[in-house]
């Protein structure tokens, strides 16, 4: 059975607060990475699955919106590996 490896990647939408990133960016400041501009948070997953290319990404998606991402706050992009 073939195997296809799908990378998730979730991050906050336009406009939703971003605590981490801005902690983050905070303090590459105070250690003197002067030059950053703006740190955005994400998060990602590496997804290995079993089956057929285009039933295993349309498993990969219903993972997304129902555990993945919260639709609400965040958006995803599915790339395959």
């Amino acid at each position: 059975m073939n195997m296809v490896v799908f990378e998730v990647k979730v991050s906050l939408k336009k406009g939703v607060a971003d605590p981490e990133g801005a902690n983050t960016l905070k303090t590459l400041h105070l250690l003197g990475f002067e030059g950053v501009e703006g740190v955005e948070y994400s998060k990602c997953f590496t997804i290995h699955m079993k089956g057929g290319e285009d039933e295993a990404l349309s498993q990969v998606e219903d993972m997304c919106q129902r555990l993945l991402a919260n639709p609400v706050i965040q958006s995803y992009t599915i790339e395959k590996m």
